[in-house]
């Protein structure tokens, strides 16, 4: 849909209890823009697109994430502090509140959907108290056609009220912002933050108990593209592993870098109509495909110009780490039009083991790839902090734990059934250290995680010799081309073997302890991908 459209139509939110509000509706990203530059809430930057400052939150609070207990919630949510439950009747309350705090004043509103298969598609009507949270989401969800409004007819709200504060001690939330799941009444509510990621992450929430529960499709965490031969690829990782700069491959259509659905007819789809990228350290060496999208209609947060310049320094994370810039997909060159994918051959979990203990690539069985599915691991360095330079395990249940609803193994089953029937090969990438461990190893080269990605999509893979870890017991490939065979077992490239073995069974016994929590729910198969430590 051009930008610049303008809708003259307007809407009434009184059936949200919103009263006498001015609604700003359909507003084009232009129009948005400029808003939020005439407010004095963005500037311009040098490449056109607006920036602007999320305010006291510059990442998600997940200690403020609630989902409402009801009968639909009730025995199918994995509660805990992950999902922590919300009375029905304060979510009532809080909501009246929000909607008399909105009333009376300029609100804007969108209507887009969400799920770019049509057999899933939901619609999302959104009310936001400023104007570049509406931007946000115009470049996120995706945009209908013009005739598609005149009936449209939203399921779920999201309401954004950032000024709002809540008070705890009445309201039952944890401090002044929260964002809340309402699953009955299909509400996502939010307050006191303006951090626009919430309202995407609440979509995603949502519909990550949606999907399984009602349409027996598997919601994922991942990117994904295609080839030529309309072979889908699907990566999943956590932050900083390469999820958003491995799937971004000259030679393959990117049909989206972050949420997707795994049908039952075996098609994958995207989520959104954007990508929502980390901006930190962005170079157009590393990143091309993100810096080029940083136009018009981009919107940056949290970034910081260079001195007596409207240029960002991608480098400056005075304001957070979590820099961060969304932009509509199409300001990406290569996509795949529809954003469908059919055909999944390969899947890759991407982990930057800084242990480097991992191989940097191997084959995994469908019990293994479900254990290591629900395990989420990679290992982070704490470097911001004086003299701890020791890798810290990071485990994220599903490569996304904050965003999933139900318990892990539920995905992790439906994720096992679909590999088998599909006939799909998982590998585990180890984008992180080899040669030891971070401060004495050094990261993986790029060039050669790209190649050994390139070799398992092209099969390259499949008549080669494997050995099997052993203390992971994972499938080992002992050549792969463009790359140096001796880097493929990371024992080799230890000096002290002895030291590699020992940290590569206090390695697997850290899994071992963050599995424990899951093993009452595992099956046997899953039970079985567990790494030895005896």
């Amino acid at each position: 849909m051009d930008t610049n459209t303008v809708f003259a139509q307007s809407i009434s939110l009184k059936n949200l209890g919103i009263e006498n509000a001015k609604v700003r509706y359909q507003l084009s990203a232009d129009e948005l823009h400029a808003i939020t530059l005439q407010s004095g809430q963005g500037v311009e930057n040098s490449t056109g697109a607006l920036a602007i400052n999320t305010g006291e939150f510059t990442g998600r609070s997940p200690q403020d994430r609630f989902i409402v207990k009801d009968s639909i919630t009730e025995d199918k949510v994995w509660w805990g502090n992950v999902n922590i439950p919300f009375e029905s009747e304060a979510f009532d309350k809080l909501y009246n509140k929000v909607t008399a705090f909105l009333s009376n004043k300029e609100v804007f509103v969108r209507d887009s959907y969400v799920c770019s298969d049509p057999n899933y598609r939901l619609n999302v009507r959104v009310v936001t108290e400023t104007a570049w949270s509406n931007l946000f989401c115009y470049n996120m969800f995706l945009r209908p056609e013009e005739s598609e409004l005149t009936n449209f007819t939203p399921e779920w709200t999201v309401i954004c009220a950032p000024s709002f504060m809540a008070d705890p001690a009445v309201d039952g939330t944890r401090q002044s912002n929260f964002a809340i799941l309402d699953f009955t009444k299909k509400i996502a509510l939010i307050g006191g933050t303006g951090y626009t990621g919430e309202m995407k992450k609440g979509i995603f929430s949502a519909l990550n108990f949606i999907l399984p529960v009602f349409e027996n499709t598997l919601p994922m965490h991942c990117s994904a593209n295609v080839g030529e031969a309309g072979d889908t690829a699907i990566f999943f990782g956590l932050s900083g592993t390469g999820k958003t700069t491995l799937s971004a491959d000259p030679d393959r259509k990117l049909i989206g870098d972050d949420e997707h659905g795994w049908t039952s007819e075996n098609t994958v789809f995207n989520f959104e109509g954007g990508c929502y990228a980390k901006v930190i350290n962005l170079t157009e060496e590393n990143e091309p495909d993100i810096f080029r999208a940083i136009k018009k209609g981009a919107l940056l947060e949290n970034v910081v110009f260079k001195a007596g310049t409207n240029e960002v320094d991608f480098d400056d994370v005075s304001i957070t780490q979590n820099t961060r810039v969304s932009y509509p997909i199409t300001h990406i060159d290569n996509i795949q039009p529809d954003s469908i994918g059919h055909n999944p051959k390969n899947i890759f979990f991407l982990t930057a083991d800084s242990f480097g203990i991992l191989p940097p690539i191997s084959k995994l069985t469908p019990g293994q790839a479900a254990y290591h599915f629900i395990s989420g691991y990679t290992a982070k360095v704490a470097g911001t902090e004086a003299g701890v330079t020791e890798p810290q395990p990071n485990f994220s249940a599903c490569f996304g734990a904050p965003f999933m609803p139900l318990h892990p193994t539920r995905y992790a089953e439906m994720l096992t059934k679909k590999m088998k029937d599909a006939g799909v090969k998982v590998w585990l990438i180890n984008t992180g250290w080899t040669g030891g461990a971070y401060g004495t190893g050094s990261r993986m080269k790029l060039k050669y995680t790209r190649a050994m990605i390139t070799a398992a999509l092209k099969g390259e893979l499949d008549n080669v010799e494997y050995v099997n870890h052993k203390v992971f017991g994972i499938a080992k490939p002992q050549s792969c081309p463009n790359v140096p065979s001796e880097i493929l077992n990371p024992r080799n490239t230890w000096e002290d073997k002895d030291l590699y073995d020992k940290k590569a069974v206090e390695l697997a016994q850290k899994f071992k302890a963050n599995f424990a929590k899951f093993e009452e729910f595992a099956n046997a198969e899953i039970l079985a991908g567990a790494p030895i430590t005896e």
